[in-house]
């Protein structure tokens, strides 16, 4: 009775919510970023609920639906569903053999879920109503990869009573680290394992051949707002000590294309600047990336990294992919979403915006990074395809 009633304040305090964000969800409507996302999610346009399936998993963004990719593997005879929150996670998660929806606001999955049976969120996707519809309608919830950062945990720990009632809905937690197990403990958390990151396992390859030019190739992956001039200025300062290394820069969101290559023009006049849509090819001095899905092609063909998203409180990117490459990394020391991640890969050099020119020079005589872990998912695999009386379902 006491969930019950809960559940009910909740759903209230959801509505007022989105009845006062009504005006900016209209307006997010029509923004190029979130033109299909928002209606969707909000507004329930081209967004039907799921047919009949097995398992339903649920990530975020861009990471967590390539990091599906193992599994969706090994549960290929399986019939999958995927929902996510952002346009570049319903694009990946397309490529999969699986039914790709966005994941409703919290007030519609009332009329949105429909008889589940196993559903695995990962990372840090802990909306309750997805937890306790998905658990009281009949389906085992597994929390998947999941993690708290430093940074988040004190925040969720003053929250801790919501999140003992959140997690109850759990059957099983499997945590990427020690750390974040006591952390979900600390929560109130029941049934949880470490298992490791799962993203340890991705395939990580090239889906094109690119020709590498002569010289040392810098690649400024996965840059957010303030970064690119940090990157750009150290980049400049670099140059004088290595006049034939070439820049490329790949901002992390499309959107911001066309204010980066202003930027670049901007902070760097005296170099030659080229955009990668018109020519795929490096042949001046620094070459902005004008095109998504590129990166581990051009991680393929260079020799540093400088990993984004470090250098503002942004949390990091993933280390693994340019490591796979062997490319040596340079990132900024805000890393504290992907500090699991961080701890598989060698020789990585952590600096402020400043210091990049400096790091640069260290590069020259540092070995190149490399991964030093790996998962075995068989585990996961065996409890997702249980049935609840522990025995394996049949296909």
């Amino acid at each position: 009775m006491r969930n019950v009633l809960f559940d009910f304040f909740y759903s209230v305090l959801a509505a007022v919510f989105y009845v006062a964000a009504l005006p900016l969800l209209v307006l997010f409507s029509f923004k190029k970023k979130y033109r299909i996302s928002v209606p969707a999610r909000f507004f329930g346009i081209n967004n039907p609920p799921f047919q009949a399936h097995d398992i339903w998993f649920h990530v975020c963004s861009l990471g967590e639906a390539k990091a599906l990719a193992p599994l969706v593997e090994q549960l290929e005879n399986y019939r999958l569903a995927i929902t996510t929150i952002t346009h570049t996670g319903y694009e990946a998660a397309s490529q999969y053999k699986a039914q790709v929806r966005y994941l409703p606001y919290e007030i519609w999955l009332w009329f949105w879920i429909r008889d589940p049976k196993t559903v695995v969120v990962l990372e840090a996707e802990f909306w309750y109503l997805l937890f306790r519809l998905a658990h009281r309608r009949g389906g085992r919830v597994i929390a998947l990869n999941a993690r708290i950062s430093d940074r988040s945990f004190p925040k969720y720990y003053r929250m801790r009573w919501f999140y003992r009632i959140l997690l109850s809905q759990c059957d099983r937690i499997f945590c990427q680290s020690s750390e974040d197990m006591a952390r979900f403990m600390a929560l109130g958390a029941k049934n949880v394992e470490v298992v490791g990151n799962i993203k340890l396992a991705q395939k990580i390859e090239a889906t094109k051949t690119y020709s590498k030019p002569q010289g040392l190739v810098i690649v400024a992956a996965s840059t957010h707002e303030g970064e690119e001039e940090g990157i750009l200025n150290g980049f400049i300062a670099y140059r004088k000590h290595n006049p034939s290394a070439r820049l490329l820069v790949v901002p992390r969101h499309p959107e911001r294309f066309a204010k980066v290559g202003e930027l670049i023009a901007k902070t760097a006049p005296m170099m030659e600047l080229s955009y990668w849509s018109e020519s795929q090819t490096i042949s001046n001095d620094i070459t902005l990336v004008d095109a998504m899905g590129e990166l581990n092609n051009l991680y393929a063909i260079s020799d540093v990294a400088i990993l984004g998203g470090a250098f503002k409180p942004i949390g990091g990117h993933n280390p693994l992919e340019p490591a796979r490459f062997q490319c040596k990394i340079i990132t900024g020391e805000a890393i504290f979403l992907q500090r699991e991640l961080f701890k598989y890969v060698s020789h990585v050099q952590y600096v402020k915006p400043e210091a990049i020119a400096e790091a640069l020079v260290a590069a020259e005589s540092i070995p190149p990074s490399q991964v030093n872990e790996s998962i075995d998912l068989q585990k996961v695999v065996d409890y997702i395809t249980e049935n609840k009386n522990g025995k394996t379902k049949s296909v």
